[in-house]
């Protein structure tokens, strides 16, 4: 009685007080403490039974492997059943139901499954016990089966059987098998109770179809808390936090009452949503309702807090909770992990270890992601003893977790080993591998383990084909992307949005943007990565215009850039020096509030400085909130470009004296600075500087920079022999460099050597033959020219037309040097004719040296046709009068053309930017700010 009435404190006093016990008294004192939840003391009570000398009966058995079930004491099963077959009541069905049951809830199913098929007499009890067996070890398909099997052998179900069934429906998603156990709940009238409707609730929502789910709900005769909570997981779990909290409020005007579990689906919902406020209203209503000592309440508030990104608050809550658990201080670790605050999370660790809590393998796989972000390979390694010392080792999501781990930290190697070595592996742990090898650089690697994992029939998901073709576009390997493309079509993957913007960033890598063009206009389904993927497409193959209309027509169809696009949209704005266009996009950005990031803001000095407005690029530099080493190095290149060497020195002093480390990038901006502005013993030194002080290995760039000042400063000599002492094999840059130096001096037998080893290296390359051809063409070398002309036709190299553009009302205007087809080409060589007039009479002469025609009499004409010359007066016959006029050029602009640009600035009174391949011209008053040194 007092054990029935729940005081087993009550019932122990009047046990301890009998003068004699039997089986009876000892079966009721166990059972009250093995029904109040206190089990272990349960177990322990019958060793004392046992201890006396007393035989326990079949009831007592019943009881203890019970008790054995819930505390997963196989151990301790495993005697009882030695005990249980000794005494004989193996062949009693209660007994073997309940021992069937022991096994499954201690994991043994196939232990479980061989005393049931030895069962001598089966019930419905023991077909339930077998089938729950298996659903609560993960193994729905067995529970169905086993099903099947009981219908076979004319068992009928009962109501616990259908709620098992479910049960391993919804685990395994299998939605047809559970509308057919829908149907036969309904022919069997169970359908009215409770029970049955909130799993069937919580089926159709664990399968996705939420709307069945709701309906079930709504039509339900009687209704608990946890039919309400039925719903609202189901809701959540399938990213529908909003219908979530609004089924709460419907839940509050029934008045139906929630409780802890209710809080905790809510909670997560807010947390999945970021929704803060309707996070801390329910924190008030937790308060008011006194769930908030409740440690899973506790810690899914830490965790809603931490999602939403206020860390300081979540830790707050964590600190002041009554009662801490492994999941409290995994919730907050995974708060400081998710939001970036790696140290923290790893500090936090600490202070849990010093505090006796032991870590589980979530919180273990939480801080190897800290490690990962951090790079924190030493850390890393010692989570590693750790996971090896707890036995975590052979979990899949453990090991993949550290395979991740040594490939972010750089050591590909080891990754490899611990992958290699894998007990169990899913597609999780091969896309770990991969992603490794890709983040290291090692494309191929990649590739040739994808081929191993389709040999080992391991399936790709979509997240392994993003990757692959992630691959596919770093390292251009197009023919192996196509095939990555087939194996989309044949899995179905093609309509994921994320796959179908991968592909096209693919496609438009490697070149073919047409072909990334018709994926995306035939996506079913475009978001700002999509239209990002293809604007970068355009913008990186050189079609900045395209890109440009290309965000007009997102903008039409409402799409929002984000920051990756606008820096691209930035990048596309400086190739072609569309300085209005680039305004409109800074404004854009301050609209958008991203002006403090420091990626965007540094992107924006480099497009202010590459189109020519380097007082408009200082000033946002100087106004950045956070500067790191890529906006120094932008706005130092910015001078260098436009030839303020001086300035970019300075900045280079002002950059070290703040405490920012130059990198090797830095230095290729300061020596180019040098270079163009003829400061060569300043380059000498920090060069010098560089490789003895600063610890930077030169590359193949500094050394470019190195033969450019030298050779630009007209040191020939010094630069071909600085190229021969390279310890590095020289690249066609450099001989390309030093080429250019020789055109600029005249040096035919330099000059000649150089080209020697540029047609080596790159046969078909054009630029090489009309350096030389302008090198012998100045000197008056007619045969040596006509030879090398010969040369050029027979190799089949043809040279690269020149082309410039300039930006008219937001409009840009491409020119081809003696192209013709623009609309206004009549009035466009009207006024050069009418500027030619103008320039002789201020004693302009052309250069003929610059034009490769045989005719001489159409080599003027030719000069008249380049096109930033057609550009010009395009923008001095379309602007008003005093407008500046900016120019980009995608070649070096020529000698005619550069004298030319500097007299026309004279005559029509106006500032004249040409933004040529190599650096900024600025012409004003019929001088360059080259000071003609370029």
């Amino acid at each position: 009685m007092y054990s029935k009435c729940g005081s087993v404190l009550h019932a122990h006093k009047v046990f301890k007080n009998m003068p004699q016990h039997n089986v009876y008294s000892w079966t009721a004192i166990i059972s009250a403490y093995a029904d109040s939840g206190e089990v272990e003391e349960a177990i322990n009570l019958f060793q004392q039974m046992q201890d006396t000398g007393l035989a326990p009966d079949k009831v007592l058995f019943v009881v203890v492997l019970k008790a054995c079930a819930s505390l997963a004491s196989l151990e301790q099963g495993r005697k009882l059943h030695s005990d249980i077959i000794k005494r004989g009541f193996q062949s009693d069905v209660v007994v073997g139901c309940t021992l069937v049951n022991m096994y499954a809830k201690c994991g043994c199913t196939e232990d479980a499954r061989e005393l049931f098929d030895n069962l001598s007499e089966r019930d419905v009890v023991s077909w339930n016990a077998m089938i729950g067996g298996y659903a609560q070890n993960g193994l729905g398909k067995e529970a169905l089966a086993l099903y099947e099997q009981m219908k076979q052998e004319g068992m009928q179900p009962n109501n616990v059987t259908f709620v098992l069934l479910l049960k391993a429906c919804a685990c395994l998603a299998a939605l047809e098998q559970g509308k057919q156990l829908h149907s036969e709940i309904m022919k069997r009238g169970f359908l009215s109770g409770v029970v049955v409707g909130n799993i069937l609730v919580d089926m159709y929502a664990k399968c996705g179809c939420t709307e069945d789910a709701r309906e079930l709900f709504d039509n339900m005769s009687e209704r608990d808390v946890i039919s309400w909570n039925a719903m609202i997981a189901g809701y959540a779990q399938n990213g529908l936090g909003k219908e979530a909290l609004a089924l709460y409020e419907q839940m509050k005007q029934e008045g139906v009452q929630p409780d802890d579990v209710t809080f905790v689906l809510l909670l997560k919902a807010c947390a999945s949503l970021g929704a803060l406020e309707q996070g801390k209203r329910l924190h008030s209503e937790i308060i008011k309702r006194g769930f908030q000592s409740d440690v899973v309440v506790g810690s899914t508030l830490v965790n809603m807090y931490a999602k939403c990104g206020c860390t300081e608050d979540a830790r707050e809550l964590f600190d002041n909770m009554s009662e801490r658990d492994v999941v409290s201080w995994t919730a907050m670790i995974a708060g400081y992990a998710q939001n970036g605050l790696g140290k923290e999370a790893l500090a936090l660790y600490e202070q849990m270890k010093q505090e006796g809590m032991q870590p589980n393998s979530l919180t273990l796989v939480l801080l190897l992601k800290a490690c990962a972000s951090l790079a924190a390979l030493e850390q890393g390694k010692q989570l590693h003893s750790e996971i090896i010392k707890r036995g975590f080792q052979s979990d899949v999501v453990v090991g993949s977790t550290l395979v991740n781990m040594y490939a972010k930290c750089g050591c590909t190697e080891d990754a490899r080993e611990l992958f290699d070595n894998m007990s169990e592996r899913d597609v999780i742990s091969w896309n770990a591998m991969i992603a490794g090898y890709a983040q290291n650089g090692l494309g191929k690697e990649a590739l040739a383990l994808y081929e191993q994992m389709k040999q080992e029939g391991v399936q790709p998901d979509n997240v392994t084909l993003v990757l692959l073709l992630k691959v596919c576009a770093s390292i251009a390997a197009l023919e192996q992307g196509k095939q990555l493309h087939y194996e989309i079509i044949k899995r179905g993957f093609q309509s994921d949005v994320v796959v179908g913007s991968t592909l096209v960033n693919m496609y438009a890598k490697c070149g073919c943007t047409e072909d990334a063009r018709e994926l995306f206009d035939n996506m079913s389904e475009r978001d700002v990565v999509s239209w990002t993927a293809m604007i970068a497409g355009h913008a990186q193959n050189g079609l900045g215009k395209e890109a440009l209309a290309l965000y007009e027509q997102m903008k039409q169809e409402g799409v929002q850039p984000d920051n990756v696009t606008l820096v691209l949209l930035l990048n596309a704005c400086a190739s072609l020096a569309a300085l209005e266009q680039g305004k409109q996009l800074h404004s854009v950005i301050m609209k958008r509030d991203f002006q403090s990031d420091v990626v965007v803001g540094s992107t924006l000095v480099d497009m202010y400085a590459k189109c020519g407005c380097t007082e408009g690029a200082r000033e946002l530099f100087d106004n950045m909130s956070e500067r790191d080493v890529v906006s120094w190095n932008a706005m130092i290149a910015g001078y260098a470009q436009n030839g303020l060497g001086k300035e970019a020195l300075a900045l280079f002093e002002q950059m070290q004296r703040e405490g920012t480390k130059p990198n090797e990038v830095t230095y290729i901006s300061v020596l180019s600075a040098c270079a163009h502005s003829g400061l060569v013993d300043q380059g000498r030194y920090f060069f010098d500087s560089m490789c003895k002080n600063q610890g930077v290995t030169p590359t193949k760039e500094h050394y470019a920079c190195m033969v450019d000042l030298l050779g630009r400063a007209g040191c020939l000599a010094d630069a071909e022999l600085f190229i021969n002492k390279m310890p590095i094999q020289p690249d066609i840059v450099v001989w390309m460099t030093l080429l250019g130096a020789a055109r600029n001096h005249g040096h035919a037998e330099i000059g000649r050597r150089a080209f020697d080893r540029v047609v080596q290296l790159d046969p078909k390359n054009a630029a090489p033959y009309v350096l030389l051809s302008n090198i012998y063409a100045a000197a008056g070398k007619k045969d040596e020219l006509a030879k090398i002309r010969n040369q050029m036709k027979e190799a089949g190299v043809k040279k690269m037309p020149g082309c410039s553009w300039i930006e008219v009302d937001n409009q840009l205007h491409a020119f081809v040097v003696g192209d013709a087809t623009h609309p206004q080409s009549k009035e466009i060589h009207a006024e050069l004719d009418r500027l030619v007039g103008l320039m002789k009479m201020a004693g302009y002469k052309p250069n003929l040296s610059f034009v490769l025609d045989d005719v001489e009499d159409e080599k003027e004409n030719a000069l008249c046709g380049h096109s930033e010359k057609q550009a010009i007066a395009f923008g001095l016959i379309n602007t008003p009068f005093g407008t500046p006029i900016r120019i980009k050029k995608n070649l070096r602009v020529c000698g005619d053309c550069h004298n030319a640009t500097k007299i026309i600035s004279k005559i029509v009174g106006r500032d004249i930017s040409v933004m040529d391949a190599n650096r900024n011209h600025h012409f004003k008053d019929g001088f360059c700010s080259c000071g003609d040194y370029w």
